[in-house]
C-alpha cells in the first residue's frame, strides 16, 4: 500500500486516451490511494462519469457551477484536499489553458486554486504536440514546477505515427508511486520562521505579529520539490509540514545559535523569521510589580542572524533575506541586500491590508544586484511555490 492515505485528484480531458483512466484509478486504489475524478465536458464524449464513479468509489465532479457542490465551494475544497493532481489525458487545449492561468471549467479552476503539485500527461496528435506554441506551453509549465509525464511515441488513433500518445496507465501509476517515494534530496534548505520572544520577566515578553505562515508555506513547498528542509521556528500555532525537520526556539539568541550551527550543512538559507532587533538587557527573576506610572526597559541589540550566515567564509549557503516594510520598500530592501551581502531578498509591504503578518495571502518583490521580479498577491502557499522556483533559478546560476 505504497500510496496509503494519499489523496489524488485525477483530471480527465477530452482525448481518446480517456479510455485508459478506469485502469489508472483502479491501480492507484490498489496502492492505497483515495482518488477523486474531475472530468471536463469533452472527456464525457469518450467515457462516462458513471464508469469512473464505479471504479473510484467516489462521486465524479464535472461542473464548476454545480449548486450542490458549490454550496461548500467544491472546487476550492478539492484544490485543498489533493496531495497530487494528475491530468491524464491532458489535451493541448487544457495545457494551454493552465499555462494561461484560465479558470473556465472545474478542472482548470482547481489547478489555479491548488497548492498541491500537478502532473500532466500530454495526449494529442503528433503535429499538435510539436507545434511551437504547444512546446512553449509545456516548457513554461515545467519551468513553473509542474511535472510533465510523457508523452510516448507510436501509432495514434488518427493514423499518424509519432510523439504525442499518452503514456500507459501503469506507467502513470508507477510515476505516482515514485513521486511519493523517499528520495535523496535535490538540495538542502534551512529556513527560519515565525516571531521571537524576548523576555522582560517570567510572564512578560516583547514580540511581533508574525504568524509564521509564510515560512511554513515555503518549507512545505521546498519539501514537495525535493528538498531536505530544516525549519528553525519561533513560537507559532502551526503544524509541522510533512517530512520537515523542525527545531523550536523562543528567543533571537536561541534562533541565532541553532541557525549558525545548521547553516554550513545546507545549500540555501532563507531568513523568513521576524526576529526581534532588540532584547531587554536585564530579565527580572520575578514578575515586575505595577508600582509606578512609568516603567523603563533598557534594550540591547540582538545578533544579526542573516548577516552572520552571509558572512560565513566556509560552507556559506546561498542567502535569501526577507524585508517586511511599511514604506519605501525598494529602497530599504536594496539597502539590506547590499549591507548584509545577500544573494537575493524578498520584500513585502506589510502596511497593505490583506497581506503580510497574520494574513493567508501575501505579495512579494524579489530583488538581486541587477534585477527585480514582482510576485503578485496570492495565497501564501501558492506564493511559496513561486518563490522556491525563483530561488532555485538564482541558486543554480550561482552554483
Amino acid at each position: 500500500m505504497t500510496l496509503q492515505n494519499k489523496k489524488i485528484v485525477l483530471g480527465i480531458t477530452g482525448g481518446i486516451a480517456a479510455y485508459k483512466c478506469p485502469e489508472i484509478v483502479r491501480r492507484l486504489k490498489d496502492h492505497g490511494a483515495d482518488v477523486r475524478v474531475v472530468m471536463t465536458n469533452g472527456s464525457k464524449e469518450f467515457i462516462t462519469p458513471l464508469t469512473l464513479q464505479a471504479v473510484s468509489g467516489n462521486p465524479v465532479s464535472d461542473s464548476l457551477l454545480d449548486p450542490a457542490a458549490e454550496a461548500s465551494m467544491g472546487h476550492i475544497e478539492l484544490a485543498k484536499w489533493a496531495d497530487l493532481i494528475i491530468i491524464a489525458p491532458a489535451t493541448a487545449n487544457t495545457i494551454a489553458a493552465i499555462n494561461a492561468g484560465m479558470a473556465n471549467d472545474l478542472l482548470t479552476t482547481i489547478c489555479l486554486a491548488t497548492a498541491a503539485p500537478i502532473a500532466i500527461a500530454p495526449a494529442m496528435n503528433q503535429q499538435m504536440y510539436h507545434a511551437p506554441v504547444t512546446q512553449q506551453n509545456i516548457a513554461s509549465l515545467e519551468q513553473r514546477g509542474l511535472h510533465i509525464w510523457g508523452p510516448g511515441s507510436g501509432e495514434q488513433a488518427c493514423g499518424d505515427v509519432g510523439k504525442g500518445r499518452m503514456i500507459e496507465a501503469l506507467d502513470i501509476v508507477d510515476r505516482t508511486v515514485d513521486f511519493f517515494s523517499p528520495k535523496a534530496p535535490k538540495f538542502k534548505l534551512l529556513i527560519t520562521a515565525g516571531p521571537t520572544r524576548e523576555a522582560i520577566d517570567p510572564v512578560r515578553y516583547i514580540s511581533n505579529h508574525s504568524s509564521g505562515k509564510m515560512g511554513y508555506a515555503i518549507a512545505k513547498a521546498a519539501q514537495a520539490m525535493g528538498a531536505q528542509v530544516t525549519l528553525v521556528s519561533g513560537p507559532v500555532s502551526l503544524a509541522t509540514p510533512s517530512n520537515v525537520n523542525r527545531i523550536d526556539v523562543v528567543s533571537a539568541k536561541q534562533m541565532h545559535q541553532q541557525t549558525l550551527a545548521q547553516a554550513p550543512t545546507h545549500d540555501i538559507f532563507i531568513a523568513c523569521a521576524a526576529v526581534a532587533d532588540y532584547r531587554p538587557s536585564d530579565v527580572a527573576n520575578q514578575k515586575i510589580k505595577k508600582n509606578d506610572d512609568d516603567m523603563t526597559v533598557t534594550m540591547v541589540k540582538n545578533p544579526d542572524i542573516l548577516a552572520d550566515v552571509a558572512a560565513l567564509t566556509k560552507a556559506r549557503p546561498f542567502c535569501v533575506g526577507f524585508a517586511a516594510e511599511t514604506q519605501d520598500v525598494e529602497t530599504y530592501a536594496r539597502g539590506k541586500l547590499q549591507r548584509k551581502k545577500l544573494d537575493l531578498i524578498a520584500a513585502n509591504n506589510v502596511s497593505v491590508a490583506g497581506q503580510g503578518f497574520n494574513s493567508d495571502d501575501n505579495a512579494l518583490t524579489l530583488y538581486w544586484n541587477n534585477g527585480k521580479l514582482d510576485l503578485p498577491l496570492a495565497s501564501k502557499e501558492m506564493l511559496a511555490k513561486q518563490l522556491v522556483v525563483e530561488i532555485l533559478k538564482h541558486y543554480n546560476k550561482h552554483a
